[in-house]
């Protein structure tokens, strides 16, 4: 983003806080911090706001885990972003093994199968985002496109029960 204020007040701009959250979100250890108090049982802590996901490795075929932000929810769906765009590890192994787990709030290990939405739906679930939190929305937007080094399409995927 590119919103300035003034100068002379000392205060921040948009600009300089969207490149501090996506050199948090490069630092590794900041990222997986969640993983063991979710892995704990501690999930509740973070107000159903994130979501762990486990998923299998798709070279390792070892579990892996992920801690996201959930943007959207609906009775059976929980939707997430890819803060780091398609090239995500996390969403390359979904792709090529849809079948989660999923620790949010106080459920832990909540059998799940992810899919990738479309360009246009992932773009009505970050519209509806926007709507609903702006701030929150252009901060997001501003450190994606900070991260992926300009403007860029956020993949969005939905989590749903497996179907039996």
């Amino acid at each position: 983003m590119t919103d300035k204020t003034d100068d002379t007040t000392g205060t921040e701009t948009t600009s300089t806080i969207d490149q501090w959250a996506a050199r948090l979100l490069r630092t590794r250890w900041i990222v997986r911090a969640p993983i063991p108090l979710f892995r704990a049982g501690l999930g509740w802590l973070f107000g159903g706001r994130f979501v762990m996901a486990e998923h299998i490795g798709r070279k390792s075929g070892q579990p892996r885990y992920v801690v996201l932000e959930v943007i959207e929810r609906e009775t059976n769906a929980l939707r997430v972003a890819s803060g780091h765009g398609s090239r995500a590890q996390w969403l390359k192994n979904l792709q090529a093994n849809p079948a989660a787990r999923l620790w949010v709030g106080r459920s832990k290990g909540v059998a799940a199968t992810a899919r990738i939405l479309p360009e246009s739906d992932a773009a009505a679930v970050l519209a509806r985002y926007a709507r609903v939190h702006p701030d929150a929305w252009d901060h997001l937007k501003g450190a994606m496109d900070e991260l992926n080094g300009g403007e860029t399409t956020i993949p969005v995927v939905e989590f749903t029960p497996p179907s039996r």
